[in-house]
């Protein structure tokens, strides 16, 4: 019966380690790149990060990214040269608890507040009365959904839709 207890933290402690990030990973040298070429913003009190990419020249196209559960806006890095070919901003940030953007505990964490933080920074940014395009994965799928439904509604400090693409989202 010790030996049961014995394994069960060999492997419970360094999983709470993990979990309580003792020590910090070291970044890779792509994620300090895109992390040292991202910023971040204020909302309600909690830094969330962003990317801002200025692309194709002649286009008024913005495409905001929504990424998915449990990654980061980082999900996009493979398809970012391209898409700043076709649009004149790529934005993508990371919703509070994932990514570079703070990770409160003891916090309500709700999709409600996630399309919240995505209408802070296209105010951020500037974009309100521009119509912008969403382009989601998973998780991020369920936040474009409320915007989507917000800009329907008509709610205030929604955002201007033009176009939505879900991707690998939940029925």
């Amino acid at each position: 019966m010790k030996e049961w207890w014995i394994q069960v933290g060999l492997i419970a402690v360094p999983l709470l380690a993990v979990y309580l990030h003792i020590p910090p990973p070291n970044l890779s040298p792509a994620l300090y790149t895109w992390r040292s070429t991202g910023a971040f913003f204020t909302y309600q009190e909690q830094r969330i990060f962003y990317r801002d990419s200025w692309g194709a020249v002649g286009s008024s196209d913005v495409v905001i990214l929504l990424h998915g559960f449990p990654t980061s806006s980082y999900d996009w890095y493979k398809v970012w040269e391209g898409l700043t070919q076709r649009f004149q901003r790529v934005i993508a940030l990371d919703f509070i608890g994932f990514g570079f953007s703070d990770k409160p505990r003891f916090h309500r964490y709700s999709i409600f507040e996630q399309a919240s933080i995505v209408e802070a920074l296209v105010n951020h940014l500037g974009l309100i009365d521009q119509k912008v395009n969403l382009l989601s994965h998973d998780y991020g799928d369920t936040v474009a959904q409320e915007l989507l439904y917000r800009y329907e509604h008509r709610r205030q400090g929604h955002i201007n839709i033009g176009s939505l693409c879900l991707s690998n989202g939940a029925a």
